[in-house]
């Protein structure tokens, strides 16, 4: 049973990186661009590693998107912005490691609290999806509000309302999808067999 259980455990990590690498570089699967952001899908399959992987797997496999996010800064940017955001690991890393840290510490602590586990996951994976936006959106402003002008057009006062509008209109909509589609998707993984 233990080699099994291994057995699947590495058949979701090799699922989720290459899911992962196929939304990075396949256009519309993984960024649907709106203006000068993109809204992002690909934090959702880095919730599913979390909630059927456990935090750990969730952070590696976030981690990995991380990797490609910063690599990608430099080669191909998904957008003029990302070309100078995510050159700084703090920012295209840091955040999607921690997705799957909170989403599967959340989903772990939910599952012992409902009896529901559709409810712990949506819960765990609209926290997950949070997690990134505010630190992505929190360290753009930390590093580079010195910059606005210059990365967004936008006056150094006007920083903060621009990146709590992208909250409002890229965050929530991505937080709702996240904790509507990961648990549809987790929740059979988990019932076929591995346990977190």
């Amino acid at each position: 049973m233990a080699r099994k259980n291994q057995t699947y455990r590495r058949v979701l990590y090799a699922l989720f990186t290459a899911i992962i690498i196929i939304q990075n570089f396949v256009p519309f699967l993984g960024y649907i661009p709106v203006g000068p952001l993109n809204l992002t899908i690909i934090h959702v399959t880095v919730i599913i590693a979390a909630l059927t992987l456990g935090p750990g797997g969730g952070a590696v496999v976030g981690g990995i998107w991380g990797v490609i996010t910063f690599v990608r800064a430099f080669v191909w940017p998904t957008s003029p912005l990302a070309a100078i955001v995510f050159v700084n690991p703090l920012v295209s890393v840091l955040p999607r490691i921690l997705i799957g840290v909170v989403a599967g510490y959340v989903f772990k602590w939910l599952a012992d609290k409902f009896r529901q586990r559709y409810l712990a996951m949506g819960i765990a994976a609209v926290l997950g999806s949070l997690t990134n936006t505010i630190l992505v959106l929190g360290q753009i402003y930390f590093f580079y509000n010195g910059h606005s002008q210059a990365l967004y057009q936008v006056d150094v006062h006007a920083l903060l309302p621009y990146l709590l509008g992208v909250v409002g209109a890229n965050g929530v909509p991505e937080a709702i999808f996240a904790g509507l589609a990961a648990p549809l998707i987790a929740k059979p993984l988990l019932n076929r067999g591995y346990k977190g």
